[in-house]
Formats: structure tokens, sequence, C-alpha cells
């Protein structure tokens, strides 16, 4: 954590978890699809491809969680992206895809996540309110 900066609330510390978790997830569909193909069960060149770009995308929602996990509030806003790149991703999988089971339960797990950055303390927090705050609680 950064000196000078309060420590984030348990909700923003609870949605980086949850955050991290789905990064761990995502980098693991990633190995999964390597060794599928490392298996010779589908062409190589579109599925590492995918891999890549899973790795790449969930490794920076774990960077970002583990940031904002510590206090950086610079770090909200790459989570809030992921949850809702990953929204519509459930809505495919909900529609579309007809996994409603799939859909369902990912989606619920964005809100929930969204949910925990948007409390009145994660809002306080993110735009530096909470010194405030606790100067109003002495009075």
């Amino acid at each position: 954590m950064t000196t000078g900066t309060p420590a984030p609330p348990r909700s923003v510390r609870v949605a980086a978890v949850l955050t991290f978790l789905q990064g761990l997830g995502g980098v693991g569909l990633a190995v999964a699809l390597a060794v599928r193909v490392i298996g010779g069960a589908t062409p190589a060149g579109p599925i590492l491809g995918a891999a890549g770009v899973l790795v790449i995308w969930f490794g920076g929602a774990i960077l970002a969680s583990v940031l904002l996990f510590r206090g950086e509030h610079g770090a909200r806003t790459p989570v809030i992206v992921t949850q809702l790149l990953l929204l519509g991703c459930a809505w495919y999988a909900y529609g579309p895809s007809e996994q409603q089971l799939l859909g369902s339960l990912g989606g619920i797990y964005c809100v929930v996540v969204l949910v925990f950055l948007f409390t009145r303390d994660g809002r306080q927090w993110a735009l530096g309110l909470s010194d405030v705050n606790e100067g109003d609680k002495a009075d």
C-alpha cells in the first residue's frame, strides 16, 4: 500500500479477491487450451491465439486485482472493465450458446463483484473521501 493512502474498505478487498479468482480461472482455461493443442486434439493456430489473448487479459486482471487489494485507486477501473466484459461473455453463454446455467452463474458472479466495488464505502474510498468521513466521525 502506498504511504498516505487509506486502506481500501473490506468490500473493495472482497471484489479484488473475487477478481483474482476469475483471473486464475482464465489463465487455467488458457493452459487447458494449450494442453489440448499439444495433445493434438485441435488445430494449433486459432486455439493458441485464443490462449494467448486469455493469458494477457486475465494476467492483467490478476495484476489489477492485486494492486486493488493493496489500495491502488487506479486498479479499480480495469477490474470494472473486466467485469463488464465478462458480463457480455455470460450473456453470450446464456443466450446464443444455450448454456443457461453457466451464463447465469457467470453473470451473477460479475454483478456481485460490481456491487462490492460500488458500495458506499467503496465509492468514497475511490473518490478519496474516506479522510473526510474519519474527520466527521470525530466531531
